[in-house]
């Protein structure tokens, strides 16, 4: 499977993953005029999205999900998650269950509960027939025992690594919003995504994307940083026995 992360962070995220026969997208947070293009310069055709399926409904999230009402494409979200999804057409809106497998085409789509302050966030595996395996794993406060479960055996592992908690707490950000980001129900830090990668990667040629990085609170050097250190503590090499690249 090929992986192609159109946008990350918090100006929009959007990911397409595609197999053989079959392409998705998890999340358009993006204007829908962008996606057409960035699908096109990786050499998607917009007319070929099979799905597309949503973490949550925050507007970095789904801000370009009119895509698919132009293409008539279904679009998946956990059932509470449509309460803050409104832009997308009646006959479109598909409910995607948590350890529910769809089989789409080639493509065998599961979703896992994530903890952000949002109706009902989802993460997602998405495995082809050949045995390759992406997880996507975006908006959440923690990381915990069912998603490490979920995510085990992937190939690729798309996880953000939101913030340096102390550049958090020394930003110009209102308290309010220093603990939303924080709390349980926020955003990983570097520390707790490297804690959830240690325990997921096996040394057998992962690749990471770690995404979704705080543009005022986190650096691409010290967030794959702290990754790459805690890896070495378990004995895998970078570019050895995983290889990983940060999306900022």
């Amino acid at each position: 499977m090929k992986v192609d992360i159109l946008a990350s962070g918090s100006s929009g995220n959007c990911i397409a993953v595609r197999s053989e026969n079959t392409t998705v997208l998890v999340d358009a947070g993006i204007a829908r005029t962008k996606i057409d293009k960035r699908l096109l310069d990786v050499g998607i055709k917009p007319t070929s999205i099979a799905a597309i399926f949503v973490t949550h409904g925050h507007a970095d999230h789904i801000k370009g999900l009119p895509i698919a009402n132009k293409y008539k494409i279904p679009v998946y979200a956990g059932e509470d998650e449509w309460k803050s999804i409104k832009n997308v057409d009646p006959e479109l809106q598909a409910i995607k269950r948590t350890e529910k497998i769809l089989e789409l085409n080639d493509l065998f789509i599961d979703a896992f509960a994530t903890h952000h302050d949002a109706y009902d966030p989802h993460g997602y595996t998405i495995r082809d027939r050949a045995g390759n395996k992406v997880s996507v794993c975006l908006d959440t406060g923690h990381v915990d025992d069912v998603m490490i479960r979920m995510m085990s055996d992937s190939t690729v592992y798309v996880i953000e690594s939101n913030h340096e908690p102390k550049m958090v707490e020394a930003s110009q950000y209102p308290n309010s919003v220093k603990s939303r980001v924080l709390s349980d129900v926020g955003h990983l830090s570097n520390s707790q995504t490297a804690g959830a990668l240690s325990r997921l990667i096996k040394g057998m040629g992962e690749q990471i994307y770690l995404t979704h990085l705080s543009a005022s609170n986190n650096l691409p050097a010290l967030a794959e940083m702290t990754v790459v250190r805690a890896l070495l503590k378990r004995g895998f090499k970078k570019n050895i026995d995983y290889k990983i690249e940060v999306i900022s």
